[in-house]
């Protein structure tokens, strides 16, 4: 990990808000270390063979499976999240690691057929590519990163958040013991603004993958616009989970909570505008009332715990700011109410129009509004409504309405009949100013390399 002494940085554990660790705060000077020990790396590392690297991807994987439970406890107490949730999503991370250990055998080049001789292309690394992860899944998203970004070739500088760094050092920790080479992946822990900003200014990073706040992601862009430099960016959403009438309002009822307040509610593909068609409307608020209320709010590593606190005192005081009318509270979940912790309770806002500031904005917190809708047009028209375009879900047992709605909707990753929206096997990533490119499955291999074109003459 790169270090400086000049400061620390302080980790609270979100339940207690005591200090969880303590470690050195990098700066300037040790990104641009932290750069050329990835920069030195990456001739032999992009050059080994793809067998070597598969193995050590899956060894990487062996070791993280080996400290799967020790890791989610880390997890749930930096971030404040269950230890139901955390354990998934470890579980999530080795099965990254296991699914692109299987990629390095198969990124494939082609061969064109063209007069007087052989062209082929070639998938190439792209070098030092630098690695920006949020608060919110910190080990999860580092590793939607991390693992294509090594399975093609790079090696990677890596800046966790300042609030939940702990696992991306145990990340580091782990991937040396099981024999990643030296300066192919490296952690630094700063701010956003002193090492954010250097590794997408740096002239030795020739990419630049970012998952966080859309007004962050433009400035990000904007730097990155002034070397050319590759980006690839997963920002905010807003995204809406529309009821239709005819469809199981019970499963849909009970599957909101979740889509909405797991992870309390930070999530960028939180289902926070929950839209339902009218003659459902009062029906599904009855339903609702008791999945929310059952939503369990206590300590993290208990575990009947389905919500944690809010990450930080200030992450709690931006929620509760969109909660400012009382009368508009349809349903309040329980939350500890006395002693330390960022608490705040499940609430659900009904009726909201979708011109509303709690419609419009991503409050990232466990607040969802219910918005009563006509007919399927009306649905799309206010689904669409919003500067974003990440996640949704569509609840309806016509099949041929389900997929015109799916067709319709600008939205990039969206589910029938369900909440989910990550598979380590499939595409994830918005439309609008949810962001640019895709993680996961085959698809993210494309953006941490490039393709190359070679003319063969045989004339």
């Amino acid at each position: 990990m790169a270090t400086s002494t000049e400061a620390m940085v302080t980790v609270l554990e979100p339940a207690t808000e005591e200090v969880l660790a303590e470690l050195p705060q990098a700066g300037a000077a040790a990104t641009d270390e932290a750069v050329a020990r990835a920069k030195a790396a990456f001739p032999s590392w992009g050059a080994l063979a793809p067998g070597d690297r598969a193995r050590l991807l899956s060894r990487i994987a062996d070791a993280l499976e080996a400290r799967h439970e020790e890791l989610a406890r880390l997890e749930a107490r930096n971030v404040g999240k269950a230890i139901s949730g955390a354990r998934g999503e470890i579980g999530g991370v080795i099965a990254t690691f296991r699914y692109f250990a299987g990629a390095p055998e198969r990124l494939l080049g082609a061969t064109i057929p063209v007069a007087g001789g052989v062209d082929m292309t070639f998938r190439e690394p792209l070098g030092v590519v630098g690695l920006i992860v949020p608060w919110n899944f910190p080990l999860a998203i580092a590793c939607w990163k991390v693992a294509p970004a090594l399975a093609a070739g790079n090696t990677i500088v890596l800046k966790p958040a300042e609030l939940t760094p702990l696992t991306a050092v145990e990340l580091e920790r782990i991937a040396l013991d099981a024999g990643l080479p030296p300066g192919v992946l490296n952690v630094v822990v700063g701010p956003g603004r002193v090492v954010g900003e250097r590794l997408v200014e740096h002239p030795g990073v020739a990419k630049i993958a970012f998952t966080g706040s859309t007004e962050v992601g433009r400035r990000i862009g904007e730097l990155a616009a002034r070397s050319i430099k590759r980006v690839t960016l997963e920002l905010g959403g807003k995204s809406a989970s529309i009821v239709f009438a005819d469809a199981d309002l019970e499963a849909a009822a009970a599957a909101a909570p979740s889509a909405v307040f797991d992870n309390a509610g930070q999530d960028c593909c939180a289902r926070s505008r929950i839209l339902v068609e009218r003659p459902a409307y009062d029906r599904f608020l009855e339903l609702l009332e008791p999945a929310v209320m059952s939503f369990r709010v206590g300590d993290p590593l208990d575990e009947a715990t389905a919500m944690g606190p809010l990450v930080s005192a200030a992450q709690r005081e931006k929620v509760a700011s969109y909660v400012d009318d009382e009368s508009r509270v349809a349903i309040r979940g329980e939350a500890p109410a006395d002693g330390p912790g960022f608490w705040y309770p499940a609430t659900v806002l009904a009726p909201v129009s979708n011109d509303e500031r709690v419609a419009r904005e991503e409050i990232f917190g466990p607040v969802a509004a219910v918005i009563p809708f006509e007919d399927e047009a009306d649905a799309i028209r206010i689904a669409n409504d919003t500067i974003y375009g990440l996640s949704g879900s569509i609840w309806t047992q016509n099949g041929a309405r389900a997929l015109r709605v799916a067709r319709a909707l600008d939205t990039g990753t969206l589910s029938v009949n369900s909440n989910t929206s990550v598979r380590v096997s499939t595409p994830f990533g918005g439309f609008k100013q949810s962001g640019i490119g895709r993680e996961l499955g085959p698809y993210a291999l494309e953006h941490y390399t490039e393709l190359k074109n070679v003319f063969v003459s045989t004339a």
